[in-house]
């Protein structure tokens, strides 16, 4: 379904604005995404320093989001499909300011870390983020092209991003188990993988009003999910 034309050429321009600030914020929790648990495994304090400073850049973003979608809502007072996507775009923001403060989360992670010996590479924790990268990239391009059927596809993509981070929480249980040594850091490091499993989640909650948007049915819940297929 694309999305709908309007003959108000600022109006259009309006909503135009606020796909793009979406996208624009999207872009920069990619990013951080990545730069995070780079900081992590390449022990680079100051890519870390960068996530957390970036992060007021995403929370302007959400700001700025915020006050579009309010403005639109007073004075152009949307009606049907233009309606819910103003109110989809008001819930995304909020999954995607989230998601930048996990990112913090792995940066901070990532300084304390850097402090101590390093552990051996745990390459699915490198997997799992470009997963969650992916995941979210995805979500993102079926709410601004309005495509049920990708949304879909991030729905059943997590139980994918599930099974990696639960291979690597027993890799890192077992490894703390076989030395007493590493358990703080092992800790840390799972920590930081529970904060991309969480990324996915949020990636989810972006499909999910994906499908609400377009087709007006709540999924957000396994049987209301299973009564839309």
């Amino acid at each position: 379904m694309a999305p709908q034309v309007h003959t108000d050429k600022v109006y259009e321009s309006e909503l135009k604005r606020l796909r793009d600030m979406l996208l624009e914020m999207g872009g920069k929790v990619e990013a951080a995404i990545t730069a995070s648990v780079r900081s992590l495994s390449e022990r680079d304090n100051a890519l870390a320093e960068k996530v957390i400073a970036s992060d007021r850049e995403v929370n302007r973003l959400e700001v700025e989001i915020d006050d579009a979608c309010r403005r639109l809502l007073a004075l152009r007072q949307p009606a049907a499909s233009d309606l819910r996507f103003i109110t989809t775009a008001l819930k995304i923001v909020t999954d995607l300011e989230r998601m930048g403060d996990l990112a913090v989360n792995i940066a901070e992670r990532a300084l304390d870390l850097n402090q101590a010996p390093p552990l051996r590479p745990f390459h699915d924790l490198s997997s799992l983020a470009e997963m969650t990268e992916a995941q979210l990239k995805k979500a993102l391009d079926a709410f601004v092209q309005q495509d049920v059927a990708r949304a879909e596809e991030v729905i059943a993509g997590d139980e994918v991003l599930d099974a990696v981070y639960l291979k690597l929480f027993n890799e890192l249980l077992t490894y703390m188990m076989e030395d007493s040594r590493v358990i703080r850091r092992a800790t840390a490091i799972m920590f930081a993988a529970k904060h991309l499993e969480r990324f996915g989640d949020h990636a989810i909650n972006v499909a999910e009003m994906v499908i609400y948007m377009v087709r007006g049915t709540d999924v957000r819940h396994p049987l209301s999910r299973d009564l839309v297929r």
